[in-house]
């Protein structure tokens, strides 16, 4: 069932991806046939281009700003390691080529075995749950 759920969402996000994609082709076709009008085609192609190459900087840097939320990271004790998800977020802003390349093979292993996802899910919620009855006990 958890299964199920997770892919039916992976396939759902995929395919938004996709019609975005379309859409974002389909604008620039658009543009450039208007640009065309004023251009000619080497020069139209490179401005619509370059225009939407700057469009997508921008995007980064507002997603990248505001994925960054330095204020709600929990206060540690002192000497205290830090837990292994934090690690690895550092290792992956540290080095993304590393962090695609890990990810991709992820997503090959669960596409070929979709037990390995229901049991990361399993020990996602299971530690989830932990980390909960720990938080209640300090109280």
């Amino acid at each position: 069932m958890i299964v199920r759920r997770a892919l039916a969402l992976v396939a759902a996000v995929a395919a938004m991806a996709a019609a975005a994609g379309v859409c974002v082709v389909a604008a620039a076709y658009a543009l450039y046939a208007f640009v065309r009008l004023y251009l000619d085609p080497a020069p139209a192609a490179a401005a619509i281009a370059a225009g939407f190459a700057i469009l997508g900087l921008i995007l980064a840097f507002v997603a990248f700003r505001k994925a960054q939320p330095e204020s709600f990271r929990p206060r540690r004790r002192r000497g205290e390691e830090p837990p292994l998800s934090e690690k690895l977020i550092a290792l992956a802003r540290e080095k993304p080529m590393l962090a695609a390349a890990v990810a991709a093979a992820a997503g090959l292993v669960i596409i070929r075995n979709p037990k390995v996802l229901a049991a990361a899910l399993t020990a996602a919620m299971a530690s989830r749950a932990r980390d909960a009855d720990r938080r209640d006990r300090r109280r």
